[in-house]
């Protein structure tokens, strides 16, 4: 067997046992809650010699972006931590200014401040450092027992991005982005692009206008991700919408396949990104086959999609396992979310429907920034 290439975008994964954490979102004290919990030091080891595995999206939201970024970075310096990227930290190395990134680009002030303020904004130099250090991120992390992507371990995209080195996740992304923009130009999509926008003028951020289902808007979409391994590994599959839905921040007419349901592979895989909540748990001895989520059996290669928060996961336990085999766990419990609860000022984390949780691994337990440690099945 040949030895595995630490050089490459779909990285090693380091031996020993893991403790591999969902999406952050600048929720700095939910983090340091976690990891008391955990048991980790501020220098971030452990007694007993565990391992820290970040499943990207650390930033973004939440009040305190750079604190996070602060303690994870020197740690990943020094190989204590491993990180990979998720779509925020792709957003943030391109310099493409999204919902929430208030606290890096100085565009965002005014749309975000409504929502998300007080936030810690960065300064010039953090913001330099930051960029030059995820930037070197991987994609991917594997081992014999076990996967770890953002968003979608799809198998294509992984072989896509294996040759491609560490260091190069923006100018690849780049490439590809210019691939996809080089064939919606031939296939006429800017133009019917265009032409919806005439007809629907105004800002996709805007909640209060509620869009009609844009045909064009869709395709382009869809034609980026069709062209970017890298996309699809960091934010999903993806379908047309049977209508336009807010998510994000934004009105969307593409939603997201639960690629799960299809991934017929032995090696467990866990991810980010796809916002599940924490229903109540159920006991270790439950049947697998009594898991069924509300939208799907979990038993056929039917993906089902999603339009709302809810829609791929349903009424799933939050310690459950999910797909066609019962072997991804999404270890997202949306905590990026909890900017809309102490904007109503009704925050607190110990009753909070948002969480930020911990996956060990192998022992499959999962730990809350509340405490909560709850066996998986």
């Amino acid at each position: 067997m040949n030895p595995p290439d630490t050089s490459s975008l779909v990285a090693p994964l380091p031996e020993g046992r893991l403790d591999i954490v969902g999406d952050i979102h600048g929720e700095w004290d939910a983090l340091r809650h976690l990891l008391q919990h955990l048991g980790y030091d501020a220098d971030g080891q452990h007694p007993q010699g565990r391992t820290l595995v970040f499943v990207g999206d650390l930033c973004d939201r939440g009040p305190d972006t750079p604190a996070v970024l602060d303690w994870v970075l020197p740690l990943l310096a020094r190989q204590r931590v491993h990180a990979i990227l998720g779509n925020h930290e792709i957003n943030l190395i391109r310099h493409d200014a999204k919902d929430g990134a208030g606290w890096a680009f100085p565009t965002r002030m005014v749309s975000d401040t409504p929502k998300y303020a007080p936030f810690v904004q960065a300064s010039a130099a953090q913001l330099a450092h930051y960029m030059q250090a995820i930037g070197q991120w991987p994609v991917a992390l594997e081992r014999d027992d076990l996967r770890i992507v953002h968003a979608a371990w799809h198998s294509p995209s992984i072989a896509q991005a294996r040759p491609l080195q560490r260091g190069t996740a923006r100018p690849q992304y780049d490439h590809f982005e210019n691939l996809a923009e080089a064939q919606a130009q031939a296939g006429a999509v800017q133009q019917a692009l265009a032409a919806e926008r005439q007809r629907w003028p105004h800002d996709l951020e805007d909640g209060q206008q509620h869009p009609p289902f844009l045909p064009a808007h869709a395709e382009r979409e869809l034609l980026k991700q069709t062209c970017n391994p890298l996309k699809i590994l960091t934010t999903g599959l993806e379908q047309a919408a049977p209508k336009a839905f807010f998510a994000g921040g934004k009105w969307r007419f593409t939603e997201r396949l639960g690629w799960w349901d299809a991934y017929d592979e032995s090696t467990p895989v866990v991810v980010g990104h796809y916002w599940r909540r924490f229903h109540a748990p159920v006991s270790a001895n439950t049947r697998q086959d009594d898991l069924t989520p509300a939208t799907d059996s979990g038993k056929s290669h039917t993906l089902h999609t999603q339009t709302d928060a809810e829609g791929l996961f349903g009424s799933l336990p939050g310690n459950a396992w999910h797909g066609l085999r019962r072997n991804v766990f999404c270890v997202d419990f949306s905590v990026g979310a909890r900017w809309s609860e102490r904007l109503k000022h009704r925050h607190d984390a110990h009753s909070s429907q948002f969480r930020l949780g911990a996956l060990r691994w192998p022992e499959r337990l999962l730990v809350l920034d509340t405490g909560e440690v709850v066996q998986t099945v």
